[in-house]
């Protein structure tokens, strides 16, 4: 064991300021990742639970929200046309007020909400796969809505309450997980429901198309031939390039880069600040030790090199408190309702950002090592 691991060990309290202040900016910043991370999957998780294998956008839509993603009716057939496509279905939303049937005017809700049309029948398209086989039969139900628990305080109902939907009674027969909507919370009603709410609007047009084909492993081939005969009239995208373009269009938004900015600003500053001050302590407490190992022949440069492992060894010890950390708020935001996310490249950039702070710390505090001479042990 090399001398900066055992002189962490053994006075591990004087370092322990500085692994909280590093745990508490990781935490910060991973945080926030997670928390958008988890939001941007679950606001496209009908997409990415479905059966499909391939989407059909608008021909100049860049992913599900950018641009007109919206077909024209003619396109499912010519779609069908492809020897490899099995089954086409339509995606079908719309927005629309939702008001809760509360007695008491002060718990009475009013809100725009995204009313999700799902076919219901055992294996269909449009049928998240998680979807259990009550709910799919609770929503055949005429009228029933299912409803994600992330929104049930926002919306004021419960499970088996009556409400108003776009201006006509439903009730709430389901209630989702791992389903929230950051800007309107989602809906899901059947197909047929969503017509008697009067939810169609344009017969001639249609949402975007989920195409199921025989071989998925072939998703690739078939999306290239289907965009070559598409002459313009819409662009079909695999699973994966969809949901990474929806997510990376979501993390995009401006709100969300200047809160994730100064959160790794903040973390940074936190870090550098009580990490830098830490250690400087630490190395002065022991200053009559460092005397000790230069009166012994030891160079300042092997110094050095000691407070700067010492720092790295602080840093993985901040990186382990912080995944300990991470990993109790992602239990809290499930406990809510609230799925959480980590990208792996986001990890391992903030895992380096960490180590970095402490080693550059590290480094501030190396000044002090001059105040380590030899002759300071005769007085």
């Amino acid at each position: 064991m090399s001398l900066a691991l055992s002189t962490v060990l053994f006075e591990w309290r004087r370092y322990l300021a500085a692994v909280v202040a590093l745990a508490f900016s990781g935490l910060l910043v991973l945080a926030q990742i997670g928390m958008f991370s988890g939001i941007a999957q679950a606001y496209t998780a009908n997409i990415d639970r479905s059966r499909a294998d391939i989407f059909v956008l608008g021909a100049k839509a860049n992913n599900l929200f950018g641009g007109p993603s919206g077909l024209p009716r003619r396109v499912g057939p010519l779609v069908y046309m492809d020897p490899e496509v099995v089954n086409v279905a339509d995606m079908s939303d719309n927005n629309a007020p939702f008001a809760n049937q509360a007695k008491n005017t002060k718990t009475r809700k009013r809100e725009w909400v995204d009313v999700i049309a799902v076919d219901t029948e055992p294996g269909a398209l449009t049928l998240p796969t998680d979807f259990s086989e009550q709910t799919r039969l609770a929503l055949q139900e005429p009228y029933a809505v299912a409803i994600d628990r992330s929104a049930l305080g926002r919306l004021g109902a419960k499970l088996g309450d009556v409400a108003s939907l776009n201006n006509q009674t439903a009730k709430v027969r389901v209630i989702l997980d791992n389903y929230p909507n950051i800007s309107q919370p989602n809906i899901f009603v059947s197909r047929q429901t969503f017509r008697l709410l009067k939810m169609v609007q344009n017969e001639q047009r249609t949402g975007p198309l989920m195409v199921q084909i025989r071989d998925p492993a072939r998703a690739i081939i078939v999306r290239d031939h289907l965009n070559a005969v598409a002459h313009g009239q819409y662009r079909a995208w695999t699973k994966p390039e969809l949901g990474e373009a929806n997510r990376n269009q979501l993390m995009q938004d401006q709100i969300i880069g200047v809160m994730l900015g100064f959160s790794v600003f903040l973390g940074v500053l936190i870090g550098v600040g009580i990490t830098s001050q830490t250690l400087r302590g630490a190395v002065l407490a022991n200053i009559k030790e460092f005397a000790s190992l230069r009166a012994l022949g030891v160079s300042m440069g092997a110094l050095r090199r000691i407070v700067v492992e010492l720092s790295f060894w602080v840093g993985v010890a901040g990186l382990a408190m912080t995944a300990v950390l991470v990993w109790g708020v992602t239990l809290l935001a499930q406990a809510g309702g609230v799925p959480m996310y980590y990208p792996l490249s986001n990890v391992i950039y903030v895992a380096v950002l960490l180590l970095a702070i402490a080693i550059g710390s590290g480094m501030m505090s190396l000044g002090v090592l001059k105040k380590s001479q030899p002759a300071d042990l005769l007085r």
